[in-house]
């Protein structure tokens, strides 16, 4: 069995690159994240998990993460990523990820409603919403990058 995360932190970068998988590559350095091997995990805050927010992750680390990203060829276009994580206090969490060709307001506002519509199915209070996300305005490639990381 895998142990639960104690602490978290949300972030959310942007970057261009010579190729989609460069600019991912320099969304996650610039994130704080890119030396890391992501584990893609779902919508749940585990209980009790405490918000850390210049926590620092080591190089090579198993990173679990809950993480909407976005990669364009188009230049001139915008895009954004944004990530909210939905608190009860004394109960778990729930993450929610958004990224689309729109501006980060827009990725924020639907964050965040999808955080309310997730504690209303639950039929949980919520006590407290946080939100981070990134807009960018295409060059070449660029990529969008907001995420949840879950740290030990």
């Amino acid at each position: 069995m895998l142990p639960l995360p104690k602490k978290y932190f949300l972030t959310a970068a942007s970057a261009e690159g010579e190729t989609e998988l460069t600019a991912f590559d320099g969304a996650l350095l610039n994130a704080r994240v890119g030396n890391t091997n992501l584990l893609k995990v779902s919508s749940i805050l585990p209980p009790g998990c405490e918000y850390e927010p210049d926590l620092i992750i080591p190089p090579g680390s198993l990173l679990p993460i809950a993480f909407g990203t976005i990669t364009s060829t188009v230049p001139g276009e915008i895009i954004s990523a944004a990530v909210a994580v939905g608190i009860k206090q004394n109960s778990f969490g729930v993450i929610m990820e958004f990224e689309g060709t729109c501006p980060a307001e827009e990725a924020e506002a639907r964050v965040r409603k999808m955080v309310e519509e997730a504690f209303r199915i639950r039929n949980l209070e919520l006590d407290e919403i946080k939100v981070a996300s990134t807009e960018h305005t295409v060059k070449k490639i660029g990529c969008a990058f907001a995420a949840v990381p879950l740290w030990y």
